[in-house]
């Protein structure tokens, strides 16, 4: 079955045009659904805490800048784009003593509604906008005058126009230049976790050290191990984002292309397939959200351990110092963005 999708003669402009948004958070989503919507002519604050590093970046950008708690008391439609950690938090603080009947919620990813780590009250409505891609690409093809695709979903349907105000928030920020797909909390939240675990980042992430690591191990130079298993990943992801796995495969060697399928399935056994099953059904059942959540109650010292393990592994330091020599590209590290 097909999913259904929305494009810009399908939403009504005006729905979120008539709201008070405050977007809640001014990172990467924050400050391009802010941005966004003010150029699309709706009147936007942006909720920070005191004292954060980016309210004179809103400021400068020509938006309101107020606390979370005064942002959600001042809108009728709020648009949570804080990490998901901190996202139950800031409801229990901020937004639920500031809702009231007839307001929206929205978010970007359904995890705190889908878990039920955020309860809102039933006279609410709940939906979800999320673009599929990072924030910086949202605001430079809004500016383009383009968009990029969108999910869209409503979780609780108050006042009945739940979905037609989430089309118009989609509009609002661009999205049904490209297309909107709608979906539900729970679809969009399973398949997003899975797909962050497996391959986007977990099963890359380890792809790639363990790969270094044989080629090292094996006496290769380890400035040729990174160039081959990390550098020239880009080519590939890109060949798959412009045409999926058969133009990759088109547009690689014959030789790479033998590799591929015949190799490929070594790597990729039935045991790694079992194991997808078996981190799906840890995702399905919460038991994820639930480790989660407890990591995070303790101060999240094994994801910080896992950082301070990364950053201090052979492929990161080779790399830092290959990527200095590369004027084509400006070399990023986690403190950049601090």
């Amino acid at each position: 079955m097909s999913a259904t999708m929305y494009y810009e003669d399908d939403a009504n402009p005006s729905l979120v045009a008539a709201r008070k948004v405050a977007v809640l958070g001014f990172g990467s989503q924050g400050h391009a659904h802010a941005l966004n919507l003010k150029d699309s002519g709706v009147e936007v604050a942006v909720g920070l805490r005191p004292g954060s590093r980016r309210e004179s970046t809103a400021t400068d950008a020509g938006l309101t800048v107020m606390t979370p708690a005064a942002a959600a008391e001042w809108a009728d439609l709020i648009m949570t784009l804080v990490p998901d950690q901190y996202q139950q938090e800031l409801y229990n603080e901020a937004i639920a003593p500031n809702l009231n009947e007839g307001d929206a919620l929205f978010f970007a990813h359904g995890f705190n509604i889908h878990f039920g780590y955020v309860a809102p009250p039933a006279t609410i409505d709940v939906a979800m906008v999320a673009p599929k891609g990072p924030g910086h690409l949202v605001r430079r093809q809004y500016e383009s005058g383009s968009g990029v695709p969108a999910l869209v979903a409503v979780h609780q349907d108050a006042t009945g126009s739940a979905k037609d105000l989430a089309l118009s928030y989609a509009h609002g920020i661009g999205a049904t230049r490209a297309g909107v797909i709608e979906t539900t909390f729970k679809a969009e939240t399973e398949t997003d976790l899975f797909g962050e675990q497996v391959i986007l980042c977990g099963g890359i992430d380890e792809m790639i050290r363990a790969a270094f690591e044989t080629l090292t191990e094996a006496g290769y130079e380890p400035e040729m191990a990174y160039f081959e298993v990390l550098h020239e990943l880009k080519l590939i992801v890109d060949l798959l984002f412009e045409g999926g796995l058969s133009w990759m495969r088109y547009s690689v060697s014959d030789t790479a292309e033998y590799g591929d399928v015949t190799r490929g399935p070594r790597i990729v056994t039935e045991d790694t397939r079992a194991t997808m099953r078996d981190i799906l059904s840890e995702i399905q059942s919460g038991a994820f959200a639930r480790e989660w959540m407890a990591e995070v109650a303790e101060g999240t010292p094994n994801l910080l351990a896992s950082r301070r393990a990364v950053a201090d592994h052979e492929v990161e330091r080779v790399g830092r110092s290959l990527r200095n020599m590369m004027p084509f590209l400006v070399a990023k590290t986690p403190e950049d963005d601090q």
